[in-house]
């Protein structure tokens, strides 16, 4: 426990009752226990909280692009900070050779990822780029690259990194091709330094083109090949960079996940540990285990488009789940939190595949909506827990899914949303009155008199 004397303070403090356990109390003589800051302290938390209020509201890129760079070395919170860019309508795109900076540069209403973040590329190679960017200009080519960086500045495990993370797409989109053409094409570069050094040349560098486009020319080029597909592409990026940037496997179902799946992997640790929580993830690692018992069991790791976390597959659920059980899997995970030394992961309980993941949306009126008698004829169509349940909107935490007496059905995998007219954002039922099946869901809310279809979560 702190102890400042009020005296000290000179008759001015600042009481912080924040606090879990303790609080702030003033003791017989005089003096202030537990957590405590002078006007001054306080004021000046104060002002850098507007200033950084103020930056985020006026200049968003230049203020998330300063804050991705101070995290730089910290993966899990650079992959949240991309997250609230892409909720802020900030791409963050692959790094670019002629534009990128060490660090997470802002252009336009763009963020470019630094270079600094790429793996087998170190300060020396980054300061070599910059310094033959700033003097020549910018790059119009992988030949001009390795022209003006010799191997020893830039070696070819570095070349490949720039390429596979699509330092280079610029120069050229087609990076397979790029890789097929870097040997021969770091071959040429090298005899051309060797000839310019002893004096022999071309018929370019004769009058003085050296620089010209015309020189790079020359430069030999394997045989056209196809490029990578989307899902190499995606998979080299996150080898070498430890997140997806150019695209996301799991972007194509982001606007229906905030619905089916409300709370982020990045807030699991932030959750209360009897929460049920869904995750739409993307499995990035398996580890089979077997126990004493002999039992097979599995530790994931499983990463939505905020963050990851570690999940656990006990071996009554792995029996269930185990075809499903693959690298760059997506699916929709039902789960626990469970807390044990200091480290959070989820419980898995049930998962299927985004696929064949469907949801019920039954649309109602504003005055239906507001119709206890209607919303009672809606309960009874679907036929649910006999738990009394209510509406939660689609981006809240789930309200009624602890496990307790009153949880449903888990075997009522299929969420029903409520389109309320004239209101922007889909309302999800609470997962009380989730359903079995969506055909016989949907002719029950019809044969009601409401208007119901069902949907697939991938269209």
């Amino acid at each position: 426990m702190k102890i400042v004397s009020r005296k000290s303070l000179g008759g001015q403090c600042v009481f912080d009752i924040g606090l879990a356990r303790d609080h702030n109390f003033l003791l017989a003589n005089g003096c202030i226990a537990s957590n405590c800051f002078n006007k001054s302290h306080s004021v000046a938390y104060g002002y850098v909280t507007y200033q950084t209020a103020y930056l985020k509201a006026n200049y968003p890129v230049e203020y998330m692009a300063a804050l991705l760079s101070s995290v730089s070395g910290d993966q899990d919170k650079v992959q949240r900070y991309i997250a609230n860019c892409r909720s802020m309508g900030i791409p963050v795109v692959p790094p670019d050779v002629n534009s990128s900076g060490e660090d997470f540069t802002p252009r336009g209403q763009q963020i470019l990822f630094g270079l600094a973040a790429i793996k087998n590329l170190g300060a020396g190679p980054i300061a070599a780029i910059l310094q033959a960017r700033q003097e020549g200009g910018a790059f119009t080519s992988l030949a001009d690259l390795c022209s003006r960086l010799d191997s020893r500045s830039l070696n070819k495990k570095a070349l490949e990194a720039l390429i596979q993370t699509g330092a280079l797409d610029l120069l050229e989109p087609n990076r397979h091709q790029l890789m097929n053409d870097l040997d021969m094409t770091m071959e040429w570069a090298s005899r051309r330094a060797k000839e310019q050094a002893s004096g022999q040349g071309n018929l370019f560098d004769f009058f003085g083109e050296s620089s010209n486009t015309k020189t790079f020319d020359t430069a030999p080029k394997s045989s056209p090949v196809q490029d990578y597909s989307s899902q190499e592409k995606l998979r080299l990026e996150k080898e070498l960079l430890g997140f997806y940037i150019s695209d996301h496997p799991l972007n194509g179902v982001s606007r229906s996940a905030k619905l089916m799946a409300p709370i982020n992997l990045c807030d699991i640790p932030d959750s209360s540990e009897t929460k049920m929580v869904t995750a739409i993830a993307l499995i990035l690692d398996i580890k089979e285990v077997v126990t004493k018992k002999g039992d097979r069991m599995a530790i994931l790791q499983i990463e939505d488009l905020t963050g990851s976390t570690e999940a656990v597959v006990f071996p009554k659920t792995f029996d269930k789940v185990k075809h499903l059980l693959e690298k760059d899997k997506r699916l929709m995970v039902w789960g626990k939190i469970d807390r044990r030394d200091e480290q959070t992961q989820l419980i898995v309980d049930n998962m299927q595949p985004i696929e064949s993941v469907r949801m019920v949306r039954v649309e109602l009126t504003r005055e239906q909506a507001r119709d206890r008698q209607v919303l009672e004829q809606l309960k009874q169509a679907l036929n649910p827990n006999p738990n009394n349940g209510n509406f939660s909107q689609g981006n809240s935490h789930y309200g009624n899914s602890s496990y307790n007496k009153n949880e449903p059905d888990r075997s009522a995998k299929i969420p029903v949303i409520a389109a309320i007219e004239y209101m922007p954002k889909l309302v999800r039922l609470g997962n009380q009155f989730w359903v079995e099946d969506e055909e016989t869901a949907v002719k029950s809310l019809q044969s009601a008199g409401f208007k119901a279809t069902y949907d697939s979560l991938v269209t």
